[in-house]
């Protein structure tokens, strides 16, 4: 729900707002929702979502939308920021009667102008196969709910397949299925391929193909989401725990685990590189994760409630060069001059080409280079907000920027917090690691000032830490975390080989790369479920506070809050950085439930059915017909 207080203007739904780059401006035109453009009532209803494909049209239009307003599901022409939508010519519209739509991915290597494969998600545990341009319906799974009578979280094509794809359930479990196989006309039966912290994986016993082909257990409650590494090759799990596991997903291994710091954990997605992973939740934070470290590296406080969506916006990262050692020039606001621009297609090459430029601009010289990664979050107390990850937060060891600008949102009585002594070091290969060199009862050093913030105008260069030899990057997925890492778990013995093959081959599809990976370290979770708390403004001195009143709620329990907090799996709140929001605005009446960043634009959805499109800065001017009163639209944002 909207968080009403701090008067009339923080209440004001903001139509705009403004970053280094430019002003984003919301397109009224451009937004998309029942054709009636009436606000749904949204009250028992499952959350609007939206998914995107882009068919390769050769008219120059062919991006594509899905989204779901409570029993509805619409297809149209995302015409974006170049023409005002029409929403009298929906390609497709379907209306489910019993159930509901909860989620939908589109397949962008089958898609085509003539012909997409869509998967939809349903409040009862089905699955649907649809072709929203023949407006035909291909399969129907799971559909007498015998694999699983629990709603659909999340689904998701497995990259690089045409036909293998991951549903999650609110029960706790995934399944992988095939399409070209049926799913019996009995339940399952299962045998266990693998176990471990937490986590199951079983094959499904059957003399000939069917679904499901897998089925992984996770955690305790609900899995709310799920996400896929830009490789594909590993699958970072946010559940009602309050865990973030991350799995390579051939192998089933758990790679690593973070716990968030109170609630459960709501959604979860990756950087462009893989480096890096950004969850949020029901403790009002978003937290980023070091993928080859295994821990939490920051902290982001800008929302008053739960944090519904996290989304990393591959087209603004930042790269720059420093020249023989001098730090890159401070940020003036120009793209051209400091934003090496990433653009992308749809499918599994765009988070490639992302990775694979970042690591050549890492790798090609000896130079140093500063990276700042973008990333937004949307939550239910309708706010946006963006982030900036500096070079300041992810190695603060490094000497900070010579000035300094920030945008305090926290609370000015906080007290300066310390940080683990960080320590960037070359290892073996020239691949660089980054370890906490705090062991014992040793100190942790502090950091200059205050802690870092993330959203400082001048940026500090990396330098190149003693790897510029060497062909490996420290972008690119090792399998394995360094061995001086304080949060690197021990590696589990002959457990490279995949899993799946046995499953896959059944099925007549290709089975994966191996990998090896690491389990993490054994910390039993809890459903600690705290609804609506909001974590409010968090200091170095109400970590401690909340970490007590999450100890005494959990007394007779197992009490994992107070055992976890502290330690590697969920650091104190002054043991890390704290990032500021570079943007928080008030952008819905409702709470919002989607945030996707495209080449032009930004798109946000509420839970009142308005899909809106934010122009990137420069961008505006491309939509034709925004002075067009015939298509003003009625409804919520102005």
């Amino acid at each position: 729900m909207a968080a009403e207080g701090g008067g009339k203007e923080t209440n004001e739904i903001k139509t705009q707002f403004t970053t280094r780059e430019g002003v984003y401006k919301l397109l009224t035109h451009s937004e998309y929702s029942r054709p009636n453009r009436v606000p749904f009532n949204s009250q028992g209803s499952n959350p609007v979502r939206v998914s995107f494909v882009n068919v390769n049209d050769q008219s120059g239009n062919g991006d594509r939308i899905c989204f779901n307003v409570g029993r509805e599901l619409y297809f149209y022409i995302y015409k974006g920021v170049r023409k005002a939508a029409d929403l009298s010519k929906p390609i497709d519209k379907r209306l489910y009667k019993g159930t509901q739509p909860t989620c939908h991915d589109f397949n962008p290597l089958t898609a085509t102008a003539e012909s997409v494969s869509l998967l939809v998600g349903f409040s009862a545990g089905q699955v649907q196969l649809i072709d929203p341009i023949k407006k035909e319906t291909s399969k129907l799974f799971n559909e007498e709910r015998l694999i699983d009578k629990s709603r659909v979280t999340c689904v998701r094509w497995v990259p690089g397949s045409e036909s293998l794809f991951l549903v999650a359930h609110s029960s706790g479990s995934m399944y992988l299925y095939n399409v070209e196989n049926t799913c019996g006309t009995a339940a399952p039966h299962y045998q266990l391929l693998k176990q471990g912290d937490n986590y199951a994986v079983h094959t499904c016993k059957s003399k000939s193909g069917r679904n499901p082909l897998l089925r992984w257990t996770v955690g305790d409650g609900a899995l709310n989401e799920f996400a896929f590494s830009p490789d594909g090759k590993f699958l970072a799990c946010a559940s009602q725990d309050g865990y973030l596991r991350v799995f390579g997903f051939d192998a089933a291994e758990l790679h690593g685990t973070m716990k968030s710091y109170f609630g459960g954990l709501l959604c979860v997605c990756w950087s462009p590189d893989g480096r890096y992973i950004v969850a949020g939740g029901e403790d009002d934070l978003v937290t980023v994760w070091s993928f080859s470290d295994c821990r939490v590296i920051a902290r982001g406080h800008g929302h008053k409630s739960w944090v519904s969506v996290v989304a990393f916006d591959h087209c603004t990262a930042s790269v720059e060069d420093g020249i023989d050692g001098e730090p890159p020039a401070e940020f003036s606001g120009s793209d051209e001059d400091f934003y090496e621009h990433i653009h992308f297609s749809a499918g599994r090459d765009r988070a490639n080409s992302t990775h694979s430029r970042l690591s050549k601009r890492n790798s090609t010289d000896s130079r140093p280079v500063s990276v700042t990664y973008r990333f937004g979050s949307v939550g239910q107390d309708t706010q946006l907000c963006l982030w900036d990850l500096s070079e300041d937060i992810l190695f603060p060891h490094l000497p900070l920027s010579r000035t300094r600008t920030h945008t305090n949102v926290m609370n000015a009585a906080s007290p300066p917090a310390t940080a683990a002594n960080i320590i960037f070091t070359s290892g073996t290969n020239g691949k660089d690691s980054v370890s906490n060199s705090s062991t014992g009862g040793n100190t942790p050093n502090s950091l200059p000032g205050t802690l870092p913030r993330s959203n400082s105008l001048p940026q500090s260069s990396i330098p190149a830490g003693g790897s510029g030899g060497g062909g490996s990057t420290p972008n690119s997925h090792t399998g394995s975390s360094s061995s001086s890492s304080s949060t690197a778990a021990p590696t589990k013995g002959g457990g490279s080989g995949s899993i799946l093959d046995s499953a896959l081959i059944a099925a007549g599809v290709g089975k994966f790369a191996t990998l090896s990976l690491h389990e993490a370290r054994k910390e039993r979770s809890e459903k600690e479920h705290k609804r609506m708390l909001s974590a409010g403004h968090i200091g170095s001195k109400s970590g401690d506070k909340l970490s007590q009143l999450g100890a005494s709620r959990a007394a007779g329990t197992k009490g994992d809050n107070a055992k976890t907090l502290g330690t590697a799996l969920c650091p104190r709140m002054e043991d890390v950085p704290l990032l500021e929001p570079l943007v928080c605005k008030k952008i819905a009446h409702e709470r919002l439930t989607v945030l996707i960043f495209l080449e032009d634009c930004l798109v946000t959805a509420c839970q009142e059915g308005f899909v809106c499109t934010w122009a990137r800065p420069g961008k505006v001017g491309l939509l034709s017909s925004q002075n067009n009163p015939a298509n003003s639209p009625s409804g919520t944002v102005v």
